[in-house]
Formats: C-alpha cells, structure tokens, sequence
C-alpha cells in the first residue's frame, strides 16, 4: 500500500465517510462496513478528496485526457479532481458533466463543461452495478469521444450477485477499459492490521472478503 492509499484511507475514516458496524447494501447483503462519498460536505474535505483522484490518475494514466463526471456524485467529484490536477500537479484538465435531465432552452444538451473530445477519464464514487460506467461510455461515445478509465474511491472487490466477477471486473470485460481505485478492500485490510482503534473491525471484514471476495 502506498503512503497516499493509507493517507486517504485514515482521511475517509476521520471523515466518517467509511464507517464500521452493521449495513445492509442495496445488494441485500450484510456488510461489516460502508463507504459514501456523499458524505463529504465542506469545501476542505473536497478538496483533499480531489487530490487523492488526482494523486491516482496521474500514477495509472498516461498522455492526454480529460475528465468526465456522471450525475450526481460524479459531478462534484470531477470538478474536485479538476482543479486538484491543476493546483497540485500543474495539470490544466478539461472536464465535463451530464445532467440527468436534457434542457431544451438556453444552451440546452444533456453535457455541460468542456465539449467530449479525444480520451476520457469517467470520475465515479463506486461501482456497484457499473449503470452510471454505462451511461457514461454511451455518452462519451456518442459524442465521438473515446472512454480512456474509470477512476472511483474504493474497490470492494466483491463479487457481483450471480457471478465470480466483482462488479469492477464486469466493467472492465463490458467496456475494454480499466478501472482504477484509489483504494481497495486489500489495502483496507492491511490499514486496520496496522490500526489499534480500529483492529477490533478486522474479523468481521475478513470474514465478509472470505464469503464475497474474489
């Protein structure tokens, strides 16, 4: 695990934006913890957000790109990841969002920001299903654009309902495009090994990785 992954990992925690006990996912499974992105609600906290998406973009992605943001999380996510990019490493991104409903006044289309051009980097939370990836990719690709990555928050690296595949890999297989985490549940068992307050967490998750890992 690198420094970045433990920072953002501790960063997530302090935030409660990862939290430990008992939840019940949309999946209907009963998991020992839950991560939301969601939760982040300051301007400093978005920002460092933002800086942990930029840190990992510019590790794993290579030449030119822009960024692209689905609605709704994705939104303040990609604009985050924009100015980290710029602010951080001198890295001045275009960047673009949709709007869940096309506007048919004013500049009216369904994509606002900088126009969909060359590579594309999709900006998401999580994966859980990959419907908002697949959106993303249609509207990219309609616009003559071509989906480049998917960069999200957290990889459970669980395995999707009725496969061997976590939803992550389903993605990546659909799409011919990597997805990458700035972290994953491997890097967040090694975190709680390493973490006395918060070590006691480590049998429920390793029992969770054991039944839905892959």
């Amino acid at each position: 695990m690198k420094d970045y992954q433990r920072q953002f990992l501790e960063f997530v925690i302090e935030q409660r934006a990862l939290r430990f006990g008992a939840f019940t996912l949309k999946s209907g499974r009963a998991s020992p913890y839950f991560f939301d992105t969601g939760l982040f609600a300051t301007g400093a906290a978005t920002a460092r957000l933002g800086r942990f998406y930029a840190h990992t973009i510019v590790e794993h992605v290579d030449g030119a790109f822009m960024l692209f943001g689905p609605a709704y999380k994705g939104i303040p996510l990609v604009t985050a990841t924009a100015v980290a990019l710029a602010e951080s490493f001198e890295r001045d991104v275009a960047f673009a969002f949709n709007r869940k409903e096309i506007k048919d006044h004013g500049e009216g289309g369904a994509v606002i920001g900088a126009p969909l051009h060359g590579r594309v980097v999709i900006v998401d939370d999580v994966i859980t299903a990959g419907l908002s990836v697949a959106d993303s990719v249609r509207i990219i690709g309609a616009a003559g654009a071509q989906p480049a990555a998917v960069v999200i928050a957290l990889d459970r690296c669980e395995r999707a309902r009725d496969s061997e595949r976590s939803a992550v890999q389903h993605v990546e297989q659909a799409h011919g495009i990597p997805v990458y985490a700035i972290a994953t549940l491997e890097h967040l068992i090694e975190f709680l090994e390493g973490a006395d307050a918060h070590r006691h967490h480590l049998p429920a998750m390793r029992a969770y990785r054991e039944q839905y890992g892959v």
